[in-house]
């Protein structure tokens, strides 16, 4: 493209922001407007899945053994457990040692000394690599014989997980919802655009120029409008970084957030990207119905 069809293509985009400069303010707030919730909504989706994950990572299985339970059946439990690839690490830890870990945790709130036996039985404690896997190995690990009991905060977990579900599917919604009303109000402002130089692209047509040609400055105001829309979106939600979490940190620190959960970078990047595609795809579209018509 030479020199003279960029002059045009920016002359004809200042035109279209001057002209319409209400509705142009108008699609630049809605899209910016829309980013910010997009943000925020990624941003807090990300900062509950980071907090359930680290639950999750804290969670461990513990097979209590019986008490008959033979060496022989000790040995093939341990076998198993380090032959299966969804385990991280296993530790056996006999009914002594467990005994120790409950004073420690205790810390003298209960008087063990009154015990004239161990009442602890022998266990292996297990940790999955990821946390999807903790029930299924659960359900191998109780089949095994020698094996009593099973414990991995199962309620917990299956809330956890069925919260990582659940979050996904909304995440797919609103994101989807957050798109259209974007597109909707960038398409009604190039239509507007279009309708009021309806003339001139007629004029345009009759002279030869293509489709495309005329298409592509709508398309750069379309771009323009999402690009801008999403850069002050990604100015407010910075100011809201350095200004709210930290206060949301100190105001909730059993929540177990981290410092911030998201490339901020990388966030900023792609929700600017967000904003410029959804200002090409809606002024394409804007732009394509009156060239059909």
């Amino acid at each position: 493209m030479d020199s003279g069809k960029v002059k045009f293509f920016l002359g004809e985009v200042l035109r279209n922001f001057t002209r319409n400069t209400g509705m142009q303010m108008t699609a630049i707030g809605t899209v910016a407007i829309t980013i910010v919730l997009l943000g925020m909504f990624l941003f807090v989706r990300a900062a509950l899945a980071g907090a359930g994950a680290q639950l999750l990572d804290q969670i461990e299985i513990s097979a209590y053994l019986r008490a008959d339970a033979t060496p022989k059946q000790v040995t093939a439990i341990a076998h198993y457990l380090e032959a299966d690839r969804r385990i991280a690490s296993v530790q056996f830890v006999p009914k002594r040692q467990g005994l120790a870990e409950l004073r420690e945790r205790t810390k003298g709130t209960i008087d063990t000394g009154l015990l004239t036996e161990n009442p602890l039985p022998d266990k292996f404690r297990i940790k999955a690599r990821v946390p999807d896997d903790v029930p299924a190995v659960a359900a191998g690990v109780r089949r095994l014989s020698g094996v009593d009991n099973v414990v991995y905060g199962q309620k917990i977990v299956q809330r956890l997980l069925q919260l990582g579900a659940v979050l996904r599917r909304i995440g797919i919604g609103v994101i989807g919802v957050f798109f259209a009303v974007a597109g909707i109000i960038i398409a009604n402002t190039i239509r507007l655009t279009v309708f009021a130089r309806r003339r001139e692209i007629a004029i345009m047509q009759l002279v030869g120029a293509t489709n495309t040609y005329i298409r592509l400055p709508f398309i750069c105001e379309g771009l323009v409008d999402g690009v801008i829309g999403g850069l002050l979106a990604v100015g407010l939600l910075s100011i809201a970084r350095v200004t709210l979490w930290p206060r949301l940190l100190e105001a909730l620190p059993w929540a177990q957030l981290r410092a911030f959960p998201l490339d901020p970078r990388l966030l900023g990047g792609e929700l600017v990207l967000v904003g410029a595609t959804i200002g090409i795809v809606a002024s394409w579209i804007s732009v394509g119905r009156h060239l059909r018509t």
